[in-house]
């Protein structure tokens, strides 16, 4: 494009880049989108620092390179910025944020200074977290089980949860945005059953966010005044019920995980059909399947407490409907594969993510099972099979596929295309990384290592050794986006509307969008996915 051209190219979002109040005080949902991203991207490479020295600890048997407190301190930090500050934003806030008033052809989302304002108290609660390191770690774990969190630790704790907690309004605040959005802006045409699966997906997750959220707030604030004031809430010798701490617990942060994982199952669906150029397989039952994953996502957190001691006839019943969750998401994944069948597949790095995402997904969802076992559980818990399984999921699903979605939408982002070969190389090297990072760990737990420790037998030596191997792999995996993607920005190649032939409003715009991202109101007149 010549300089005469882009003087006479429409303005777009991104065409004042160093203007730090235009950023600051935007309302610009693209904008917003970018905020969020590079903040998510700092938290992200925090808690990849405490994995890679955790993994260093753990490469030999003694406990040698940290004590006992501090290691506990480095897989509390990994836990807490992983899950509160980078996995459950992730997506919506991201790729959310950006494309879906793009995707429904709206100008914005619903309530623009509400958006900014979610980006703003996600920053409090974040400032508030490393307040929280800097003042000395906090050794609870993620999950801040009481009475330990609530009176016994003597870290910053209460600095740690309030942190979590202020986070807490910002995916309400962006929950109800899209949801609002959602059913009050799409284009004419556009009707619910015309929209993207990233769109569905998206809405399930606001749902889950508004009605799950102050669930988890307030358990947060139980836990603040307990340790504060030494109000009886959780600690039995003040007439509290520490099992009731984990029922209000994980009723918010199991459906948390479908926050996690339902807007990567969106991003996979939208790649597996520009790269098969085949429509979705089983469009409504898709549509079906993520909304009952949202609702049976609220039945199923006693899974959690196989062993804590609640009642056997109620851990029989969250242990059907853990099996039960499982059907729609199999349903997904057979449908994916579906979709594939006879079309014209092409391994793009996009498609090369969406693949890795089906692999690691399935494991994890399988072994997921084997956990929703009552009597395999009762072996199983509080091993290191629950974090293979674990990270199988949720970094194995959402961080795959939240890879997979930046490298599909880089183009209509920035306006700029990447190194398609350094782009498959990092996708490769994830995907290896991960399985030797993870899958003995499956082995591990299966052989009786208690996760959270930081000493071990020699007999385990070897596993953790191939761990940490692997978790070398990962880093390059994770680092080679940074610097291609960077280097894109200022020197990739110009990308077109529409570089990979997709459909879908976000592509019948320029790339970069401009400002008010359409210059007329699209109108829609055909379903989702017309691949030909």
């Amino acid at each position: 494009m010549s300089n005469n051209d882009e003087a006479n190219s429409p303005k777009h979002y991104l065409s004042d880049p160093w203007s730090i109040r235009g950023w600051l005080l935007t309302t610009d949902h693209k904008r917003i989108a970018w905020m969020y991203a590079v903040s998510i991207t700092g938290f992200f490479f925090l808690g990849g620092i405490a994995a890679l020295l955790i993994r260093l600890e753990l490469l030999t048997g003694p406990g040698d390179l940290f004590n006992s407190d501090t290691y506990n301190e480095l897989f509390s930090l990994h836990g807490i910025v992983m899950v509160w500050f980078f996995l459950i934003p992730s997506i919506p806030a991201t790729l959310g944020n950006f494309l879906v008033p793009l995707m429904i052809g709206a100008r914005d989302l619903a309530f623009p200074r509400l958006n900014l304002l979610s980006w703003y108290i996600y920053t409090l609660g974040g400032i508030f977290t490393l307040g929280a390191v800097v003042a000395g770690g906090v050794d609870t774990g993620w999950t801040f089980y009481t009475p330990f969190s609530s009176l016994f630790s003597n870290t910053a704790v209460i600095a740690a949860v309030t942190g979590v907690f202020i986070v807490g309004f910002s995916s309400i605040l962006t929950g109800l945005n899209f949801v609002v959005t959602t059913h009050t802006m799409r284009a004419r045409g556009l009707t619910w059953f015309r929209l993207p699966l990233f769109m569905w997906a998206n809405y399930a997750t606001s749902l889950i966010m508004i009605l799950a959220t102050p669930v988890l707030s307030v358990t947060l604030l139980l836990i603040a005044l307990e340790r504060g004031l030494g109000i009886g809430i959780f600690d039995p010798s003040l007439g509290g019920d520490p099992l009731l701490f984990q029922h209000l617990f994980w009723f918010y942060s199991h459906p948390a995980v479908y926050i996690m994982i339902l807007p990567a199952m969106g991003v996979v669906s939208e790649i597996v059909a520009c790269f098969s150029r085949n429509p979705v397989f089983g469009y409504t039952g898709m549509v079906l399947a993520i909304m009952s994953i949202a609702l049976f996502g609220f039945v199923v957190w006693g899974h959690h407490m196989f062993v804590a001691g609640q009642s056997l006839y109620a851990g029989l019943l969250f242990s059907f409907f853990s099996f039960l969750v499982a059907v729609p998401s199999a349903i997904k994944t057979l449908n994916w594969t579906a979709t594939m069948f006879r079309g014209r597949v092409t391994f793009s790095a996009p498609m090369i993510y969406a693949l890795s995402f089906l692999g690691l997904f399935t494991i994890g969802g399988l072994t997921g099972i084997f956990l929703a076992a009552l009597a395999l559980d009762v072996h199983l818990h509080d091993t290191y099979f629950v974090t293979a399984h674990f990270h199988y999921i949720m970094v194995g699903g959402a961080v795959t596929a939240y890879l997979g979605g930046l490298h599909f939408w880089w183009p209509k982002m920035t306006g700029r295309l990447y190194s398609e070969l350094w782009a498959r190389v990092a996708a490769l090297a994830l995907f290896i990384g991960f399985n030797l990072t993870f899958y003995p760990q499956f082995l591990l737990g299966y052989a009786g290592m208690p996760r959270r420790y930081h000493s071990y037998p020699e007999a385990f030596e070897l596993l953790h050794i191939l761990s940490t191997l692997g978790t070398g792999i990962l880093a390059i995996g994770y680092l080679l986006p940074l610097g291609y993607l960077l280097h894109s920005l200022f020197r990739g190649e110009r990308a077109s509307a529409n570089p990979w032939k997709a459909t879908g409003l976000e592509w019948k715009t320029s790339s970069p969008p401009p400002t008010h991202n359409f210059a007329t109101t699209p109108e829609v007149n055909e379903a989702a996915y017309g691949y030909q």
